[in-house]
């Protein structure tokens, strides 16, 4: 491709809206253009790249007896309500109604549609076990894009899923993928940490991420130093050594407080630490299913905050919000001095964190305005409904397997796999008469990876001061080939270069553009090929061209006649 041809310029000036670098570089070195608020079009090098990356999955997916497929983007919305989801999923799901008034849904994911393709095509355990995949368009109305391509509304996505007879099936192509996943990261130079995650919204009892460690991440991960365990924050375990004073339970006291509505305002008021406190957080609970929203009364130590991801899950809601001061109120608590004690059983749905349920002596609000209660005890002066981990673990807190400090690191998900089991299957009838002539649901595996995503995160890790650096596995073009000067000379000799290349294989991107050479370098760096060849009079002087590696500072003068081999050693890979 001659860059006086390519579609998608370069740009001098800083990108103004863009808070991360993989989108100021992707912007300005003609690789994506921004249509509206996380949706983007991938210019063509971004689809060069893009079709790199599809490659490499499609290589190991196919190695572990994957099959290539195509499923659509518009789903009906019955396939969804019978598997739950349609009313379980907020807006970020976008439902419209068709001409013939039918309920539809933009994919968001492709689980319900792959449990009834199974409906249709499996009957026999002898078809079993079968993995297919896809490549295909997702959106997902997100309330907040952000980050270029790292937090997106539309998006192209590598999804994968696995039938099999049983859950040895499944745990077997689990691993297959596990490993997949490993070998699709490595060979697209992105160093990933997997972790155990929340299931979410698919569903399911296992579930890990494929986390690229950076600053640009959405995702807390727990990570600690000592031994192997990693954990996104949603689910991360934790233990925190007893606090003495708490061991031996005192006699509850009311206690004035004028005034004193936060933890730090209370502690400093008693002299006492944060940890001393019973902190109650109050979530109005929508479970879906048109049922009425009811109120959740979440305890944990005042030095901690409450897991929401935890606690929806616990209550397998739809969504939590803040209660309002009315609902509060309405609860029999009061806002600002709530705990448990003394809240009519039913009116809510008490969840206190083993942290707070295996110790005593702490100071709680007494529901009433001004006044707390010292030497509060679970299970004396008020029962819970559930005690359930529900504290958000922070950093210094200590690991499960071996009682280190955890590290908080910030990472952001670039894959993802899950032991779906029969969620979906059991709803929809994907049945399979096994080998006793019985009729058993089929168990299925999800996997996903967002391909735009992956690529801004290998811009994260692959760049400098001057503009991208890809790993030549992914880089759109093997080579940049500049020819410095006007004369005819040296037009010719790049020319003959350039279709040189390009019939032993190897991918040009030739600027043959009569702008200065500094231009023609700063485009070069800035759009980041792994080789850069330049042609220019005073090297042809010499029957020389110029070779520098994008990674590199100093140039190798190679002969004209030797540049096809010396650059097919550095970029084709033997058969």
């Amino acid at each position: 491709m001659k860059v006086s041809n390519l579609f998608g310029d370069t740009q001098r000036s800083a990108i103004s809206d863009a808070d991360v670098v993989s989108q100021q570089l992707l912007v300005k070195a003609g690789y994506i253009s921004q249509l509206s608020s996380g949706i983007y079009s991938y210019l063509p090098l971004a689809w060069r790249t893009l079709n790199k990356i599809t490659e490499i999955i499609r290589t190991e997916l196919n190695a572990i007896h994957g099959q290539e497929m195509n499923m659509p983007v518009i789903h009906p919305a019955e396939i969804w309500k019978q598997t739950g989801r349609w009313d379980s999923i907020d807006e970020t799901m976008v439902r419209f109604r068709d001409r013939h008034n039918r309920e539809m849904l933009l994919a968001m994911t492709h689980e319900e549609v792959v449990a009834d393709l199974a409906r249709q095509q499996i009957r026999s355990y002898k078809q079993l076990p079968a993995c297919i995949y896809q490549f295909q368009t997702k959106f997902r109305d997100e309330f907040r894009p952000r980050a270029g391509l790292i937090r997106v509304r539309e998006f192209i996505m590598k999804d994968s899923y696995t039938l099999d007879v049983d859950e040895d099936g499944l745990a077997k192509q689990y691993a297959a993928h596990y490993d997949a996943y490993f070998r699709i990261f490595n060979n697209s130079s992105l160093p990933v940490l997997a972790i155990g995650s929340d299931v979410g919204m698919m569903g399911g009892k296992v579930a890990h991420e494929f986390m690229y460690m950076s600053p640009i991440g959405e995702d807390s991960i727990a990570v600690c130093t000592q031994c192997d365990y990693a954990a996104n924050a949603e689910v991360a375990g934790f233990t925190v050594e007893n606090v003495e004073a708490h061991q031996e339970p005192r006699p509850i006291a009311k206690i004035s407080t004028p005034n004193l509505r936060t933890i730090n305002e209370l502690a400093g008021f008693l002299g006492r630490s944060p940890a001393d406190f019973m902190k109650s957080v109050i979530f109005t609970v929508d479970l879906g299913n048109n049922e009425k929203p009811k109120l959740a009364v979440c305890v944990v130590r005042g030095d901690m905050e409450v897991n929401i991801v935890q606690v929806k899950n616990i209550l397998g809601a739809r969504d939590l919000r803040p209660a309002t001061s009315s609902e509060i109120a309405a609860a029999g608590l009061v806002a600002g001095f709530a705990s448990p004690i003394g809240v009519p059983r039913g009116r809510a749905t008490v969840i206190v964190d083993p942290t707070i349920a295996g110790t005593a002596n702490y100071v709680a609000g007494a529901n009433e305005p001004d006044y707390h209660f010292e030497n509060v005890c679970c299970g004396r002066d008020f029962s819970p409904d559930i005690v359930h981990g529900i504290a958000t673990v922070f950093e210094g807190a200590l690991c499960v397997k071996c009682a280190h400090p955890l590290s908080i690191e910030r990472g952001a998900e670039v894959g993802n796999i899950f032991q779906l089991g029969t969620r979906y299957t059991k709803a929809l009838g994907a049945n399979f008469i096994d080998e006793t002539g019985a009729s058993r649901p089929i168990v299925m595996g999800s996997y996903g990876i967002g391909l735009g995503r992956l690529m801004a995160c290998i811009a994260e890790e692959h760049h400098d001061d001057k503009g991208l650096k890809w790993p030549l596995e992914v880089a759109p073009y093997h080579v940049n080939l500049v020819s410095l000067g006007k004369s005819d000379r040296v037009k010719e000799a790049a020319g003959r270069i350039y279709e040189d290349l390009w019939k032993h294989g190897i991918e040009v991107l030739y600027d043959d553009r009569e702008v200065s050479a500094g231009v023609k370098f700063a485009d070069a760096d800035l759009r980041g090929m792994p080789y850069r060849l330049t042609v220019s009079e005073r090297s042809l002087e010499s029957g020389m061209v110029e070779l520098k590696e994008r990674n590199l500072t100093e140039f190798t003068a190679i002969a004209i006649d030797d540049i096809v081999n010396t650059i097919k050693d550095l970029v084709v890979t033997p058969s």
